[in-house]
Order: structure tokens, then sequence, then C-alpha cells
């Protein structure tokens, strides 16, 4: 995997992302990815529909656990809207946690087994072998509207500029 050019840190510490930068205006790439029930999930299972996608590190850590939380609450709000939310967490943790916290609008999705996700979005880190945090939103036909590739990997993302996107597509 190639490097990005995309620059973010742990605890004020440099990382280094792997993969193809997904940019504003690119057609979203599939991807494959393992759901619940360890079946394949794929991007275009969603087609026609707006689709955030909520990359973390691990839903073990309370920023991760919050950011699921909101985009599960602020999903409920919106029509025709899917949040895929994805991590190298199994999908065993995924919905350990998901039952715990009881978010059942969100779609948790594992990049444990491939890194099909990561790697054709960025947000590999090399260190960890993990994602990055941030947000992807994908438009109805297919385009990246909106991504964030969060700079320190402790803080959450900025919820309201996807979604404030999100409502005007």
């Amino acid at each position: 995997m190639k490097e990005s050019s995309v620059k973010i840190t742990f605890a004020g510490n440099p990382l280094t992302l792997l993969g193809n930068e997904i940019k504003v205006g690119d057609k979203a790439p599939d991807f494959i990815a393992v759901g619940t029930g360890l079946t394949s999930v794929k991007l275009s299972d969603y087609a026609g529909k707006t689709v955030i996608i909520a990359a973390y590190p691990s839903v073990d850590t309370s920023v991760c656990a919050a950011q699921n939380r909101r985009f599960n609450a602020e999903v409920n709000q919106l029509r025709d809207v899917v949040v895929l939310s994805v991590s190298c967490d199994l999908p065993f943790a995924q919905s350990r946690f998901c039952a715990a916290e009881g978010l059942d609008n969100i779609v948790t999705i594992s990049d444990h087994k491939d890194l099909d996700f990561g790697e054709k979005y960025g947000f590999v880190i090399k260190e960890l072998r993990l994602l990055a945090r941030g947000t992807v939103v994908i438009d109805k036909s297919g385009i990246v509207r909106y991504v964030e590739y969060v700079s320190e990997v402790t803080n959450e993302p900025d919820y309201d500029a996807a979604l404030i996107l999100v409502k005007d597509l």
C-alpha cells in the first residue's frame, strides 16, 4: 500500500496513513467488509442511498463509542440515509458494543480481514493496522461529497459539517 499525504497524530505523535486518499468529487470505490453474522457487506449493497461512512479505530475507546452513539442518534432524523460504521474490530465486538449501547440504526462492518475499505479510502494507520477516524459522505449517485480525516485520532469528527451536507443532498 502506498503512503497518503494526509497527516494525522495520536496523542501528538505522528502516524502514517496508507492507501488511496479519497477526495470530494471522486466516484466512491466499492469495497467489501465483514458484517454481522460474518456476512459480506459491500458499499454497492447501498446503491441509490446517501451513505455516511463513519471510520474509527475501535469501539473499545470512549471517543469511538461517542462517535457511534452520535451517528446512531442522527440517522433517525435523516431520510434514505445509511450509516456504515467501519473499524478493524471483529464483528463480534461490534455487535456486542451495539447491543450493550442499544445502537440499532447504524450498520457496523469490520475491515479487519482485508483492509479493503481502509486501502481504497486511505484510512489505514500503518503503525497500528487500525483505521483512522474520519467521515465520508457519498451521495445517491455514488459520488464522494464530503471527506474528513480527523487530524488527531483522539478527537471526534466534525459531525455538524457532515450532517449539514447530508441534509442538503
